[in-house]
């Protein structure tokens, strides 16, 4: 009896001898494998390495590598930087880079902002946007083209002269229309948005307040009828005021000699 007991005894202490060494081999494996691993992680990291930086994440978050000189450091993040897109698996949550001509990116196949230099177009980068559409610089994207839009014609204006609405037969009369969309670079030009035609009316006297500007001001400017001839000099006194002094008194001679000449002859034919 006490020889069994001691035999069960000694197979039970072989046992758990056995399960010790187990458990210590497979540690020195994961020290192999991790080395410096630390479970007390900060930054939302489930697992860490002092060289690497987060091996794991917790629940829900992404996991990234991020440069910092030379050497890349795994980093726990609720939400992927710019230039990367989250995608979700059962093991991990991990934070991918979008293509080369992306900046922003909702997967490998559908950017949301491209680089300076592309266009987006349906989730994709382009150096020139198709036939149909045409490149806004300011969104940079490739955008439909607006063609110019305008509204209905206005009534025809009054019939007008010289800005009066009187005092005439034939005058001028003008219409008017809205621009409503402006076109875009490459959309059709707007048409006129002004016409003016002749127009035939009654003729009417214009009343005193109905005289124009022009009429008004015209009226001022004319002069009475003796002034105009007082301010007026004759162009025959003009002329004699150019004339020099030795030129009138030849004038006056010849004048003079013309009378006697007259007289001369008058005396001879009263003696015939």
């Amino acid at each position: 009896m006490h020889l069994r007991l001691i035999s069960w005894l000694f197979i039970i202490l072989n046992f758990m001898e056995y399960i010790g060494s187990q458990n210590a081999s497979r540690g020195r494996r994961q020290r192999r494998m991790h080395p410096n691993v630390s479970q007390g992680c900060q930054g939302g990291c489930a697992t860490c390495s002092d060289y690497n930086g987060c091996l794991s994440c917790k629940p829900r978050l992404f996991f990234a590598l991020e440069r910092i000189g030379m050497k890349q450091i795994g980093v726990c993040l609720s939400s992927c930087p710019s230039g990367y897109y989250g995608t979700r698996y059962p093991d991990i949550n991990k934070c991918t880079k979008c293509k080369a001509d992306c900046d922003t990116c909702f997967n490998k196949n559908f950017c949301t902002k491209c680089k300076s230099g592309f266009y987006l177009h349906l989730g994709k980068c382009l150096d020139n946007c198709p036939e149909a559409l045409e490149a806004n610089n300011h969104t940079m994207e490739c955008v439909s083209i607006v063609h110019c839009e305008v509204s209905e014609w206005n009534p025809w204006s009054p019939c007008t002269k010289k800005g009066k609405t009187c005092g005439f037969k034939r005058g001028t009369e003008t219409r008017v229309r809205e621009i409503i969309q402006h076109p875009s670079v490459k959309g059709n030009l707007c048409p006129p948005t002004n016409e003016t035609r002749k127009c035939t009316v009654q003729r009417k006297k214009c009343q005193k307040g109905e005289r124009g500007k022009k009429g008004r001001e015209r009226k001022r400017k004319k002069p009475n009828k003796g002034e105009s001839k007082e301010a007026i000099p004759d162009s025959k006194s003009l002329e004699s005021s150019k004339e020099i002094p030795e030129q009138r008194e030849n004038k006056q001679q010849q004048k003079k000699r013309k009378v006697q000449d007259k007289q001369k002859s008058v005396s001879v034919s009263t003696v015939h």
